[in-house]
């Protein structure tokens, strides 16, 4: 790769945009509107003869233009400024879910992944080790409406269930694996628990034969998943808020609802 070479050189640009935090800061900023020096010092905390260099930087690239005492981005200036701001939100999500990607079921994302990058992650740890569910129970006991799809319902979140849609304080639609429903059958306290919840009138729930390769749940507005590697062992959960993953968890929960066939409460017989 020689001197010459576009690629060279468009590295080079991004070496000297990230080995400067305040050269970010004031395209940043210069990209968004106009601002005198005094302004950028005072927004950046950079120094007179810092911004200085910066500013001649720019201007011998074009990336910003002088009204006066005022500056702003040129054209081009904003493209770097956008391009640099999604490559840094783009190694911000990746750093946040580097340790969880090989669990998550990307194959059913059919979402930007970047939606990610507000979403509340929860791991276990030593002290901790089932904080991901604790998570999830915290929000269950809180929420009025509830749908899920998974391949797995275990016994505490069916028992929160059960509780709230028994005092009629939540609705609950669930679709789960065969999988899912045999292992609760084949236990007598849970499988009563299962029918009693099948027998209230503000739950419904619906086998799918196939396999579900997520766990998630849609608890009033926040959309939850859980992680498990393929041994089942728990490595995470995520939950979020942003539109576009809940109309992701919408859309699937409906797919999987359609081609479920409904659990009636008779078929729990002991």
């Amino acid at each position: 790769m020689n001197a010459t070479d576009p690629s060279a050189s468009a590295l080079e640009e991004i070496e000297f945009l990230a080995l400067s935090a305040n050269r970010v800061d004031v395209l940043r900023l210069l990209s968004e509107g106009r601002y005198t020096r005094t302004e950028l010092a005072q927004e950046t905390g950079a120094s007179q003869a810092t911004l200085g260099r910066i500013l001649g930087d720019f201007a011998d690239r074009s990336w910003i233009t002088r009204d006066g005492s005022e500056y702003t981005a040129t054209a081009t200036g904003q493209l770097v400024a956008s391009g640099f701001t999604d490559m840094q939100d783009i190694l911000e999500t990746e750093r946040r879910l580097r340790g969880i990607v090989e669990y998550l079921p990307t194959e059913t994302f059919e979402f930007d992944i970047r939606r990610l990058a507000d979403a509340r992650i929860t791991v276990p740890s030593q002290t901790r080790p089932n904080a991901p569910l604790q998570r999830l129970l915290a929000l269950l006991e809180d929420a009025t409406e509830v749908r899920a799809v998974s391949h797995a319902f275990n016994e505490q979140n069916l028992t929160t269930v059960q509780e709230r849609t028994e005092t009629g304080e939540q609705t609950f639609e669930g679709v789960f694996s065969r999988d899912a429903i045999d292992a609760l059958a084949d236990d007598s306290a849970l499988r009563t628990q299962l029918r009693e919840l099948l027998e209230t009138d503000r739950a419904t729930v619906r086998i799918y034969d196939d396999e579900i390769p997520l766990a998630a749940m849609i608890i009033d507005d926040v959309v939850y998943l859980l992680v498990r590697d393929e041994q089942g062992i728990l490595r995470a959960s995520i939950d979020s808020d942003d539109d576009e993953i809940r109309a992701w968890a919408r859309e699937t929960f409906d797919s999987y609802w359609e081609g479920a066939a409904p659990l009636e409460a008779d078929a729990l017989s002991s």
